[in-house]
């Protein structure tokens, strides 16, 4: 499949982690880690101006997309500090984009969170199937300016819906493909700006997994055509029926048909 076919798609978090396995034998996984934390960090440098920032990482491959975006902002001149929920696993990709991390790294708190002047959080990504704890919660809540990494912690990436609490946030900055829970109320309203990124993932991870949701949007419209013997009577008949009230719905709906 190449990469316009697919730009409809909306993988939910399981089918990702096949693409993702997918890839990852193509592409190394810390490859795609540093082109995902980058893209993070372009996102940010374009909303913002330079400020205090405060990344939470979680222990997973969402955390090390964090790890690596601190690294890049701190390159960039901008005051930087890590604060982790738990440490990644160890000899993981994650766990790579750790220690390349030299600044400072500060608990994992409210105060820290409320502190910053925005907040990076790459604590759980749109995989997340479970309630996030209150202690979490606190920590999200205290942050006055949060950019989401995949999906803010909290959403469930498959449904939209809310696991516990989640932060708004005024930015979201995902990988690949947009998920079904970007654009799936309630997780639509708390996305703030919503970015999707080219990582660099090759065409051939779509082969390996048979995605059923699309993003409802013109390129996938057709529009029949119709044969130059055609009139009124080949192209169907349309029926509209409403109440001697309130009729301004069906009048909408038949001059849709009308023109279409």
């Amino acid at each position: 499949m190449n990469r316009a076919s697919t730009s409809f798609l909306l993988p939910d978090p399981a089918q990702m982690a096949l693409i993702d396995a997918a890839a990852s034998r193509v592409v190394p996984v810390r490859d795609l880690m540093e082109h995902a934390g980058r893209a993070v960090t372009r996102a940010v440098r374009r909303h913002v101006a330079p400020c205090r920032v405060l990344v939470l990482c979680g222990p997973g491959n969402n955390g090390g997309d964090g790890y690596v975006a601190a690294r890049r902002l701190a390159e960039a001149g901008w005051p930087v500090a890590v604060a982790a929920l738990a440490p990644p696993r160890p000899d993981g990709d994650a766990a790579h984009a750790a220690s390349l991390w030299r600044g400072p790294v500060v608990p994992f708190g409210a105060a820290e969170a409320a502190r910053a002047d925005l907040v990076i959080d790459a604590v759980f990504g749109a995989g997340l199937s479970r309630d996030i704890d209150d202690d979490l919660a606190r920590v999200l809540a205290a942050a006055r300016r949060i950019v989401a990494v995949d999906m803010p912690s909290g959403i469930d990436g498959a449904t939209g819906a809310v696991r516990g609490y989640a932060p708004h946030a005024e930015m979201t900055v995902t990988f690949v493909r947009a998920k079904p829970g970007h654009l799936l109320l309630p997780g639509r309203d708390m996305l703030g700006r919503l970015v999707v990124a080219d990582i660099g993932m090759p065409d051939s991870v779509w082969d390996a997994v048979a995605v059923r949701t699309w993003q409802n949007e013109p390129g996938l419209w057709q529009v029949p055509q119709d044969p130059v013997d055609s009139h009124k009577y080949t192209r169907g008949v349309v029926s509209i029926c409403s109440g001697a009230s309130m009729p301004g719905a069906a009048r909408l709906a038949a001059a849709g048909a009308r023109a279409a």
